[in-house]
């Protein structure tokens, strides 16, 4: 069973740094302002997240990932208001990298967790509409939930 285990984390750290190696390093020059916990619909955003392999109940940690990508879409949960974005992948580099061109999706938090930089929008009036659009209906959101939990007590 050792002999198992270790041949499991070996090849999980060949790959993880099999990635590592290959990879090439996305130019943070680019992302010059800090949007953590405010990044909306529009933006070219740069973060970083953990990845990790194994199972759910063992999980073990590879690397870290860097994505670049633009914010497609956004929405809110109806039970707990949890904040998610649609993602389209420009660039991925570190650990087990995504494929540029690619959607996938993102609760805020984890995007936010590491810091979150953007890229300068060339009319930042259209960015403001575009945030107060998505602080109206976050303000909308939490407004609804909250007469829903104030109904249920």
């Amino acid at each position: 069973m050792t002999t198992l285990i270790h041949n499991i984390k070996t090849a999980t750290f060949e790959r993880a740094t099999g990635h590592q190696a290959a990879a090439h390093y996305i130019d943070t020059d680019a992302y010059s302002i800090d949007c953590t916990g405010d990044a909306c619909v529009g933006d070219v955003i740069l973060f970083a997240e953990s990845v990790f392999g194994g199972s759910y109940h063992k999980p073990i940690f590879l690397g870290e990932r860097r994505i670049a990508a633009r914010i497609v879409r956004d929405s809110y949960g109806r039970a707990k208001q949890q904040h998610t974005f649609t993602l389209e992948i420009l660039d991925s580099d570190g650990c087990d990298p995504l494929k540029p061109g690619s959607i996938t999706t993102r609760k805020g938090r984890n995007v936010y967790r590491n810091g979150t930089l953007r890229q300068p929008w060339t009319a930042d009036t259209d960015r403001r509409v575009s945030l107060d659009d998505k602080h109206r209906r976050g303000d909308a959101a939490r407004a609804t939930r909250a007469a829903r939990v104030a109904f249920a007590s």
